[in-house]
């Protein structure tokens, strides 16, 4: 039968080189594809099993953490924790306690949580849309499209007309807006040179691991900081997900359970004086519902209530929200997830019949809390069932909050950005989007 199979390969290849006569010529060496080729489809880049990227990697984290030369801080998404709290059935207070001891253990500097950052990235989101509201008026239709999903961004990036590029959003996601923070304000206060942090997130999604590697996102010290160090600096070294988090909890504690309950980094974690954690609501970051409430508080003075009703529109991920005015339409947003959404309203966005003024879009169906990188159902539960325990887990444990209240980020600005969209924020916190070809061995058919 292998013979068979290998005749058959014989004779394709032949026909191939037949074909194109070229090919007898072509340099036969392995290609070298970087992650500047991935599509992040969904394919190899989001497969524990097939994926092994040396950067980003679990070995590579445990290298960095045994050198005396690097400083390693953990920066840890609110969605992994509701994962990883989810599969110990313990809250996610408890579970970011205990990773704190587990990674403290092993020699991490500092351990924060992402929902701090992300406050920051609504902030901005939030100011970039009431300009582009203003500049443009209610009459012309936008849309924004938010920027946080790296699989969105990358498929818009390779595979989309570049019309759809001036709509995305320019403000850096809660992940490399935490590297930024770090980097560039947090590690002098710390008493670090740049140079001497490695910066590692817990994300839900592989693709994370892509944005980090992202040209732009590297970025050099201003001059007159010599001692910060010389080159070019990455905001985010590397990144693992929620699964990978948890083969490596199984392989150096026997009971991640029993850990004790270390104090929580304040520094740059949303964590209250009486050890509530608090953000902002959606697990999938809340932009829609974020920049909302704002819109209608700043354009329209309406101050709206707690809960916010969105319509279920085509199916479960495609849900909109509106703001009538003396019975106008005044705002219309939409929250679109997974691929099937995302491409009907490309469709729209080009033909130029979208009503929508901003849309938060997600490459995965759920959202982020259904992240390809997060922990796989248990055996005997379903998916479902696992999502609906996740945003249980999500919800109930924080503290619901206005990210303009923010202390952190309040003093982030005071001591360092000015103020929401200055030119330095603008600098820092905003970030470009450019129409990429896939290279040829990208393009090769698998022969």
């Amino acid at each position: 039968m292998q013979e068979g199979v290998v005749q058959i390969q014989e004779r394709a290849r032949a026909k191939k080189l037949e074909t194109y006569p070229d090919l007898k010529t072509v340099d036969t060496t392995p290609v070298r594809v970087t992650l500047h080729d991935c599509l992040a489809c969904s394919g190899c880049i989001t497969s524990a099993e097939t994926v092994m990227l040396e950067q980003q990697s679990v070995d590579e984290f445990m290298k960095q953490v045994s050198s005396e030369d690097k400083a390693v801080i953990v920066s840890i998404s609110p969605q992994s924790r509701a994962s990883l709290a989810c599969y110990y059935g313990i809250t996610p207070l408890q579970a970011l306690k205990k990773l704190t001891t587990f990674f403290k253990s092993l020699g991490v500097k500092a351990v924060f949580d992402t929902s701090c950052s992300r406050d920051m990235s609504l902030i901005e989101s939030c100011e970039e849309f009431i300009k582009m509201y203003k500049a443009q008026g209610k009459t012309n239709c936008f849309p924004l499209l938010a920027s946080s999903c790296p699989g969105w961004v990358c498929y818009a990036e390779k595979t989309l007309d570049p019309y759809i590029l001036p709509h995305i959003s320019s403000v850096k996601s809660p992940q490399q807006t935490m590297g930024a923070i770090i980097k560039r304000f947090a590690s002098f206060n710390m008493g670090l040179r740049v140079d001497q942090i490695h910066h590692v997130t817990v994300m839900p999604c592989y693709d994370k691991k892509l944005e980090a590697s992202r040209d732009d996102f590297l970025f050099s010290i201003e001059e007159g900081n010599e001692e910060a160090g010389a080159g070019k600096f990455t905001e985010v070294d590397c990144v693992l997900t929620s699964g990978e988090m948890l083969e490596l909890l199984q392989a150096k504690c026997s009971d991640f359970t029993l850990l004790d309950e270390s104090p929580i980094d304040r520094m740059l974690t949303n964590v209250d004086e009486t050890g509530h954690l608090y953000g902002s609501r959606g697990g999938s970051g809340g932009y829609a519902e974020c920049i909302f409430r704002h819109a209608a508080r700043e354009l329209f003075n309406k101050e709206l209530p707690s809960h916010l009703e969105f319509r279920t529109l085509r199916n479960s991920d495609f849900k909109e929200l509106t703001l009538e005015v003396e019975g106008e339409v005044v705002l219309r947003f939409a929250c679109c997830y997974g691929f099937r959404n995302i491409q009907n309203l490309v469709r729209k966005v080009k033909s130029g019949k979208c009503q929508y003024q901003f849309v938060e879009i997600m490459a995965c169906p759920s959202g982020c809390l259904n992240g390809g990188g997060q922990i796989k159902p248990k055996k005997g539960q379903s998916g479902k069932d696992l999502i609906q325990s996740l945003e249980t887990a999500y919800l109930n444990e924080v503290d619901v909050s206005d990210p303009f209240e923010n202390p952190i980020i309040k003093g982030l600005y005071d001591f360092w950005l000015g103020y929401p969209g200055s030119e330095k924020s603008i600098q820092i916190m905003h970030t470009g989007y450019h129409t990429r070809e896939r290279s040829v061995t990208a393009q090769l058919s698998n022969w």
